[in-house]
């Protein structure tokens, strides 16, 4: 048997360094260093351009240019609808008030929930049964029963498909807003608008592929969140929009001559490309660069584009832009803003009805006098909304745009204890789509006899987003991102396409 120092002759000179105990323990030092520094890089998303290179078995990622992120992308299959204009009711909207028509709950007017006679909700006890405050009345040649409180959407009816068995998961505005948008209750998850346009891409490299549009009376309730492009790659966020505030940081500061800022962005468009030519795989910097390029095109397409004054005065009425109701006419801008903007190829565009908590004073999150607020709310959407879809239809848009009205969640049909207003339900509400790839004039699901509860063809909202991108041509299954260590996807591990609500082929 050869001894241990004829074992050490037999190996390499590598191989006998480690063997040294000296060495062993300096090379260890080194490893353990090496590990600590790769979970800071991964605490602060240093490792994310090489973490998103990953992919399960059968994933196919979308194929994208770090300098080009933007580019227009084919779906997974043939899509109906092209561009998506989401309308967001903040604050959750009442179903029962508005599009969920209950005739048991008309008639059993202050009697007590069934086998819910002491009901603890979000905010406490609860009374009896409430009927709705507005009228129902049959609309469109479809008849469907709509309230008086939208008379503009209702006399739409015949172009909407409603789903009226809608759950979710929390009782809670921040949440709930989070989950209706992002498909998770917490914080830190891309919403629908970052999913689409990672998938996607966009058709106008001038315009940023996802716009968020604030409501003239404030953010909604979770701010940014719901814009945000989570663990996906930053070109993929949202950038906000408004007809009341110009957008921040796009113009020259007024210091500085148009001469010297083009000078300063060839100086630094060569120290770019020279950083390129050294490091070819930097994709963080290829992004970065991307960014700056498209804020520069922006300077130049983002006031025509937005430039709300140069419709004519027949649409403007239309949509009720001249309004001397200061915040109406700001919604009807925004709604105009949108239609714009989708007519320039923009893929999503989010546009919020209502803004932060407030005890309903500026959204519709009505605990104590609904019928007041919601007067005003109502005000401010109804002709608008209604005026989007029929500007859409009128100029052929709305064959290739799918519309998507929602809300967090629904309220009660009785109200809270000691007030005029009903509390939050998770359990049962209603949203509605309409254009490229729905049923026109259908209804899907229902809520029980008072709308307390979903009961027939229950959805969940995972359920809802399947269908929204499945109309978009993606599979929400396939669509994906690996993020410490799972892949990540909008639905989460459930949801399903709503079938039943898709228009033949």
């Amino acid at each position: 048997m050869p001894d241990a120092s004829e074992k050490l002759d037999a190996l390499s000179t590598h191989g006998a360094r480690l063997l040294n105990r000296r060495s062993f323990l300096g090379h260890a030092s080194s490893g353990l260093g090496a590990i600590a520094l790769a979970a800071l890089l991964e605490e602060q998303g240093g490792l994310a351009a090489a973490e998103t290179t990953r992919s399960a078995p059968g994933v196919v990622r979308p194929d994208i240019d770090p300098a080009r992120p933007y580019l227009a992308r084919r779906p997974h299959f043939e899509p109906a609808a092209r561009n998506v204009i989401v309308v967001q009711c903040v604050g959750a909207l009442s179903h029962i008030d508005t599009f969920d028509y209950k005739p048991e709950l008309i008639k059993r007017h202050g009697q007590p929930l069934p086998g819910q006679e002491k009901l603890v909700s979000f905010q406490g006890e609860n009374g009896n049964l409430v009927r709705p405050l507005w009228e129902f009345r049959p609309r469109g040649q479809c008849g469907k029963m709509i309230s008086e409180m939208t008379p503009h959407i209702a006399e739409l009816a015949d172009d909407i498909c409603f789903i009226h068995s809608l759950k979710s998961k929390s009782n809670a505005h921040g949440p709930g807003e989070s989950f209706l948008t992002t498909g998770f209750t917490t914080d830190g998850f891309p919403g629908m608008g970052s999913w689409i346009s990672y998938a996607l891409g966009t058709e106008n490299q001038d315009l940023p592929a996802f716009v968020a549009i604030e409501d003239p009376r404030g953010v909604p309730q979770t701010g940014a969140n719901n814009w945000t492009s989570g663990f996906l790659p930053a070109s993929f966020q949202g950038t906000p929009f408004s007809t009341t505030k110009p957008i921040r940081y796009l113009g020259r500061p007024s210091g500085v001559p148009a001469r010297a800022d083009t000078r300063v962005r060839e100086v630094l468009r060569f120290l770019n490309e020279s950083h390129a030519e050294k490091y070819p795989g930097d994709a963080e910097l290829a992004a970065r660069v991307a960014s700056y390029e498209l804020a520069a095109r922006m300077q130049m397409s983002v006031p025509e584009a937005a430039a709300v004054d140069r419709e004519p005065q027949h649409i403007r009425h239309l949509y009720g832009a001249d309004d001397s109701d200061r915040i109406k006419a700001g919604f009807a801008r925004n709604c105009i803003l949108a239609r714009r903007l989708i007519e320039r190829g923009v893929r999503f565009v989010q546009l919020f009805n209502g803004a932060y908590a407030s005890g309903g004073a500026v959204n519709w999150d009505a605990h104590n006098y609904i019928e007041s607020q919601y007067n005003f709310h109502a005000n401010v959407l109804d002709r608008p909304v209604a005026a989007l879809l029929q500007d859409l239809k009128q100029r052929g848009l709305l064959e290739n745009t799918l519309v998507v009205f929602c809300t967090e969640f629904g309220r009660m049909p009785m109200f809270q204890k000691g007030t005029f207003g009903r509390d939050h339900n998770p359990r049962g509400f209603t949203c509605w789509l309409a254009g490229a790839g729905v049923k026109q004039a259908f209804s899907y699901g229902a809520t029980d006899e008072f709308g307390f509860r979903a009961v027939e063809n229950v959805a969940t909202v995972h359920d809802f987003h399947a269908t929204i991108l499945h109309l978009l041509g993606l599979d929400h299954e396939r669509l994906t991102f690996y993020h410490n260590g799972i892949e990540r996807r909008l639905t989460d591990v459930h949801g399903s396409v709503i079938r039943d609500v898709l228009a033949p082929s």
